[in-house]
């Protein structure tokens, strides 16, 4: 009998989290507790950098850029995920769960990106700061932003174009709150050979290669710091790229935990619980790091709250 393909699926189901009916409530007060401050608190990070001319530099060109992927990818997942709760209507059609999972790729991929690149900033700040206004020049800050949209738009793009290739037999019911990428592959009766291919060659390097370039800039930093005989030195160094390194860790170590220090856990638990990390929680935490470790951040927003009450 000739496979089923994909045009004939017109919707999926999302299970959502592995919660019971009775806890719907209390997920959904807490997932809307971290949402809304992750939205109001990068758009609060970006509308100070607009505003206040101290904040107009290459690091804080970076951080608003960041500040909005953090705002898309929380923004793409968590409405509908809060929606199926309250409503218990846990279809999503086709067209939409394919979008859904085509901007999370851009989105984490350009978080990915972006902090490599903040790093890199971070670099020539500490380690070459005579020639930072012009190692770091608009262009170079505007064509940096730019290649990391491009070529993330490209990475989901060639992932998306692949999955619409394949068929899926009779299940349509996806055991996560989102259109993932790898619950899709697994869902399909087709040879995902290829796909799998590409997610471990294109897709790994995509991860590696902002990792390493992260790595190798704080390899360097550090090395540089070392060296600075003052404790004030010291301490200027470490304000200077103190709440990226946060960040940084925040980010990369909560996935090292699910997947690497947790034996326990089946795949499908990781699988959540990671991407409720990097969707819900860490985007939510980005805002708070940069603003209480950021006496720029905070002063442009003293400022900002002086102008309002006038």
């Amino acid at each position: 009998m000739r496979k089923e393909n994909q045009s004939s699926v017109s919707e999926f189901l999302l299970l959502g989290l592995p919660i019971q009916p009775e806890q719907q409530g209390v997920f959904f007060a807490l997932f809307l507790g971290m949402y809304l401050p992750t939205v109001l608190g990068n758009l609060l990070i970006i509308l100070l950098i607009r505003l206040d001319s101290h904040l107009h530099n290459p690091m804080y060109f970076f951080l608003s850029h960041l500040a909005f992927s953090d705002i898309s990818l929380s923004s793409i997942i968590v409405p509908k995920m809060l929606m199926n709760m309250q409503t218990q209507q846990q279809s999503i059609p086709y067209v939409g769960c394919i979008s859904q999972m085509y901007f999370f790729i851009v989105f984490g991929c350009l978080d990915n990106f972006l902090l490599a690149v903040m790093a890199y900033d971070r670099y020539v700040a500490i380690c070459q700061p005579l020639h930072y206004t012009t190692v770091m020049r608009q262009e170079l800050c505007i064509s940096l932003v730019a290649g990391s949209w491009f070529f993330c738009c490209i990475h989901a793009l060639l992932h998306t174009l692949l999955l619409v290739q394949l068929s899926f037999c009779a299940d349509n019911i996806i055991p996560h709150f989102f259109c993932d990428l790898t619950v899709l592959l697994k869902m399909s009766c087709s040879d995902i050979s290829l796909n799998e291919l590409v997610i471990f060659t294109e897709g790994g390097m995509f991860f590696i290669l902002p990792l390493s370039s992260i790595l190798g800039s704080y390899i360097r930093i550090g090395t540089t710091v070392l060296r600075i005989p003052s404790t004030k030195g010291l301490f200027k160094a470490f304000s200077t790229c103190g709440s990226h390194l946060f960040v940084v860790s925040l980010y990369y170590g909560t996935l090292a935990g699910v997947y690497f220090f947790s034996p326990s856990w089946d795949c499908s638990d990781k699988d959540i619980i990671a991407s409720v990390m990097y969707t819900v929680v860490t985007p939510m935490l980005n805002p708070f790091i940069y603003s209480l470790r950021n006496k720029d951040i905070k002063q442009a927003l003293e400022i900002f709250v002086k102008r309002a009450n006038f």
